[in-house]
């Protein structure tokens, strides 16, 4: 693909700060940076301090200048970095610069879809950096950083690999097809198949489970009205975020907020109290509490332990007993200051927690933390985005379809299957370059990236 064009950006955020960079690639970048700097001569990854000026010959500011010659850049191509004062005008006016010498503005992810072009960086490394910008905790920058050193390229390097070798002794045989593969040979591709199946289907599993290291945790507190759940919210956040009242019913719907527990960010859902009710404005509140679980990583179900076990701390013991098997639980006996009159045998399967919530959620908090730790995945390989986890789905459906046509020795059929599952795996770090699919894809990249 021949891209004849340059483009200009400004790659820091906006607003006020110490320095705002300008970033410029294409074959024309160094043209145009001699014209702004009236400079000759650049030494390659130099710092080069110089005085910028504007398409009039007025002075722009004084500025560090670097030029990174192609191919040894991020693009692959020329690229100049202005790194001028902070400030929205400035980094302006140098775009501006830029603009009347022959540049065009860039779109959303071009300078990282054109690395990704230039053989610079593979599909995977491309989505690992634009998520390594928004992550959201330690753990995700650790897997992302990985990622963008080639981690995943490596994985699907090696089941392709595999794959491909099966599909090279199969289409040997397809020229003899009048004798049936050798048995030996057989089992040994059912082998080799078995493992990269069970290796996608692992990857995809993991991916989903743990999917809150690079998205954020989502944490729902859920129970019945008055059992002590903004109680307990105000005690994770330790200030007053949310109304607490003595009467049943005061939260009509769901308030979220975020909170770091250790190294984890933890989105925390405070719910409506879910109970049988007439009222139209707390069914809908109601009906967002159990979205809310249905949506949770984890679930803090609450109850008030002063209290008997009633229909309503049932309908929550149901919910927990649906999603037992699919999320972590926390269930959580409230208000121990009171006296306890709950039986709490009933939730003996869970190990319920007790606590005042008024006086200190520090076990609940800890609880959380243990949890959140064993989610860390520094020896897993974890799919970060939709298009990965759609390509290893799609690759699994094809490899679990070759199975049938291998024992039933229909080999042009399994060589069919095959293909498509590699092409499948080789889509999550170098697809067929299609100039639409790329577009869209790093169209919700930030500019300058």
């Amino acid at each position: 693909m021949i891209i004849d064009d340059t483009i200009c950006a400004i790659a820091t955020a906006h607003g006020v700060g110490g320095i705002s960079i300008v970033r410029l690639s294409g074959q024309n970048a160094i043209n145009i940076a001699k014209k702004i700097t009236k400079k000759d001569k650049f030494k390659i990854r130099y710092a080069h301090l110089c005085t910028l000026y504007d398409q009039e010959s007025f002075v722009i500011d004084e500025a560090i200048v670097i030029y990174f010659k192609a191919p040894r850049s991020y693009t692959g191509e020329d690229v100049i970095e202005f790194q001028s004062h902070g400030g929205f005008v400035t980094a302006a006016r140098i775009i501006d610069a830029c603009l009347f010498y022959g540049a065009r503005v860039a779109k959303g992810g071009e300078f990282t879809k054109r690395a990704v072009i230039h053989g610079k960086m593979d599909l995977s490394q491309a989505e690992a950096a634009a998520k390594l910008i928004e992550s959201k905790s330690v753990e995700a920058a650790k897997i992302l950083s990985a990622q963008l050193k080639g981690e995943l390229q490596k994985f699907v390097d090696e089941l392709r690999d595999k794959l491909v070798e099966i599909l090279a002794f199969v289409e040997v045989n397809i020229d003899y097809a009048e004798e049936d593969l050798p048995k030996q040979l057989q089992e040994e591709i059912e082998k080799k198949l078995k493992y990269v199946y069970n290796t996608l289907q692992r990857s995809v599993r993991i991916s989903e489970s743990r999917a809150g290291i690079i998205e954020g945790f989502k944490v729902a507190i859920i129970g019945k009205p008055n059992v002590g759940k903004s109680s307990l919210l105000n005690s994770l956040l330790s200030y007053e975020r949310a109304i607490t009242s003595e009467i049943a019913g005061t939260t009509r719907d769901t308030i979220e907020e975020n909170i770091n527990i250790a190294t984890h960010l933890v989105k925390i859902v405070d719910t409506a109290g879910v109970r049988q009710s007439g009222d139209k404005i707390e069914k809908i509140g109601i009906k967002r509490s159990i979205k809310a679980a249905k949506e949770a990583d984890i679930i803090i179900a609450l109850f008030d332990i002063s209290e008997k076990f009633d229909e309503n701390d049932n309908e929550i013991l149901e919910l927990l007993k649906e999603y037992k098997d699919s999320k972590e639980i926390i269930a959580v006996l409230n208000k121990k200051d009171l006296g306890k009159k709950f039986e709490t045998r009933k939730l003996s399967e869970f190990k319920p927690l007790e606590i005042s919530a008024k006086e200190s959620a520090d076990i609940v908090i800890k609880t959380l933390k243990n949890i959140l730790d064993t989610k860390n995945s520094d020896q897993d390989i974890l799919l970060i985005t939709k298009r990965q986890n759609d390509a290893t789905m799609k690759a699994s459906l094809a490899i679990k379809n070759s199975f049938s046509h291998l024992n039933e020795g229909e080999l042009e059929l399994f060589a069919y299957e095959i293909n498509e599952a590699i092409g499948h795996v080789s889509s999550i770090t170098k697809p067929f370059y299609r100039d639409e699919i790329l577009d869209k894809m790093f169209a919700s990249f930030c500019l300058g990236k």
